[in-house]
């Protein structure tokens, strides 16, 4: 049983709600009618309601990012080793909210929720949404919550896309801006891994055109693989060799297609466990997200001036490992950001654990961090 009362624990949280019936306009051209977003929170807003942080999840998070949902829940959320009292989000100065976003499984609308005026879901229907969509349904969220600056948003990978795209949309909203592990807009390559991950799903014989619910089947064998070939990308080399080299399950050579490697046994583990919490829809608008983020696109493709409204202060990391998004693509923001002469810290974190790094409790790291935090006035 996980101790969900210890001290650098947010502890026990629960998922909040929030519905709005003011109609949305997607970049895609569609406008959702309603929709709601789930969210959670941690710490308090103070009384000048100047401590309330953003964290933006990546692409296959949620809100739930810190403590236990039940005292039986062994896993605690995604970002755990970073928020909570104690921590580099310390939740005793800031208040913390993440939400899940709007295309999601995880309790905001999406594909598997019930299309306003029917009874059926909106599966493969749901319109294609942006990180630009997220933003401005996340600065609703915190309309509703009360907060008109966030002290910080911050975020990894696609969260890190969301954080940028904050700071463009709206300036006089963030104060600091944590970008981590992301990149301006997606290599070919990455275009190319989420392309390979999307026709695994689609290929699937149970995927009926994205209708597999009214079959009352999921694409397994597709989602399976997608999650696998994510994850291969995720790690570096280095930390795959060093965890599993050529270990054989067995002990010998078995001359067959089934678990040989014990690296396979840990994809297929990571496969089957995604199948079991993640929608295949979801994700394949998910990735379609990450494919299309590219915020110079609408200035010529010149990154400078499409971060030239940008007043916030900015810490940008990355991870010497991580060949996804790598510290040269970290740097094309942080040269950006310098050509418009905008307060900037720039750290490239030695670690061996690629693209994940920035879900790890590295030390380095999370000192930076937390020093970064604690130089953030709050309470004036």
């Amino acid at each position: 049983m996980p101790d969900t009362q210890h001290a650098d624990s947010v502890g026990l949280v629960c998922p909040q709600f929030r519905h709005f019936d003011t109609p949305l306009a997607l970049d895609c051209g569609v406008t959702l009618p309603s929709y709601d977003l789930c969210y959670e929170t941690y710490g308090e807003l103070n009384a000048a309601r100047d401590n309330a942080v953003l964290v933006c999840h990546a692409l296959s998070g949620d809100a739930h990012a810190a403590g236990f949902h039940d005292p039986e829940q062994r896993k605690p959320g995604w970002w755990d080793n970073c928020i909570g009292p104690g921590k580099p989000l310390d939740t005793r100065r800031f208040f913390v909210v993440c939400s899940n976003n709007l295309g999601g499984c995880n309790g905001s609308t999406g594909p598997l929720s019930v299309r306003p005026g029917t009874t059926h879901r909106y599966g493969p229907d749901f319109p294609f949404v942006t990180v630009r969509d997220w933003v401005q349904s996340q600065a609703r969220l915190a309309d509703a919550l009360g907060i008109e600056r966030w002290a910080a948003v911050m975020g990894g990978s696609l969260g890190g896309m969301q954080v940028l795209q904050w700071a463009i949309d709206f300036p006089d909203r963030v104060r600091h801006a944590i970008v981590i592990a992301a990149a301006p807009r997606l290599s070919t390559q990455n275009i190319a891994f989420n392309e390979v991950a999307r026709q695994a799903i689609r290929s699937d014989p149970d995927f009926h055109d994205g209708h597999y619910a009214d079959h009352g089947v999921v694409p397994e064998r597709g989602l399976r693989l997608a999650r696998m070939l994510g994850h291969i990308t995720y790690l570096s080399d280095d930390v795959l060799h060093s965890r599993f080299g050529r270990e054989l399950k067995e002990g010998k050579i078995q001359f067959n297609f089934g678990v040989e490697f014990q690296i396979e046994s840990y994809l297929r583990y990571q496969g089957e466990s995604f199948v079991n919490r993640f929608d295949a829809n979801t994700y394949l608008l998910m990735t379609k997200s990450l494919d299309y983020f590219d915020p110079a696109a609408d200035f010529e493709g010149d990154l400078t001036r499409a971060v030239s409204r940008c007043t916030a202060r900015f810490l940008v990391m990355s991870f010497s490992s991580d060949w996804r998004f790598s510290p040269k693509r970290s740097r094309e923001i942080v040269r950006a950001l310098l050509d418009n002469d905008l307060d900037v810290s720039y750290v490239d974190i030695e670690s061996a654990l690629g693209h994940d790094s920035f879900l790890l409790p590295i030390p380095q790291y999370h000192k930076v961090l937390g020093a970064y935090f604690s130089r953030i006035e709050v309470g004036a």
